[in-house]
């Protein structure tokens, strides 16, 4: 990590004075003041134009990640969505079978208990 950290260092001296240096050219080349000002002005208008590029295209790029994530996360919303609506559909049928099945072991249960009675009915006391 600490290699890392040094050629970081290194990298940010290494622009920095590059940077430096090109100013301190800038300002001693053998050019009149105007010459200088006007080299300064187009360099600047250059990189304002480069950054202005650059952060458009980042711009651009994001929206095209955002519009496929967003893609994305409707296919999965709609996936969810089809999955809750089968898993509803299957609890519904078993609920409806175990209903089902109660009833009919309710109805047994209620014949047999019908036909106890009866038997107690004819069976003298």
């Amino acid at each position: 990590m600490s290699d890392r950290d040094e050629f970081g260092a290194f990298l940010v001296g290494f622009v920095v004075g590059g940077l430096t240096g090109a100013v301190v050219a800038l300002l001693f080349a053998p050019q009149s003041g105007e010459e200088t000002r006007a080299l300064i002005k187009d360099k600047s208008i250059e990189l304002r134009d480069r950054a202005s590029a650059s952060a458009e295209d980042m711009i651009a790029r994001a929206e095209a990640t955002a519009a496929e994530y967003r893609a994305r996360a409707d296919e999965l919303t709609k996936m969810a969505k089809e999955r809750a609506t089968e898993l509803a559909g299957q609890v519904r049928e078993r609920g409806t079978s175990i209903a089902n099945e109660v009833r009919e072991r309710g109805k047994g249960a209620i014949e047999a208990v019908r036909k106890s009675s009866k038997k107690d009915d004819v069976t003298p006391a």
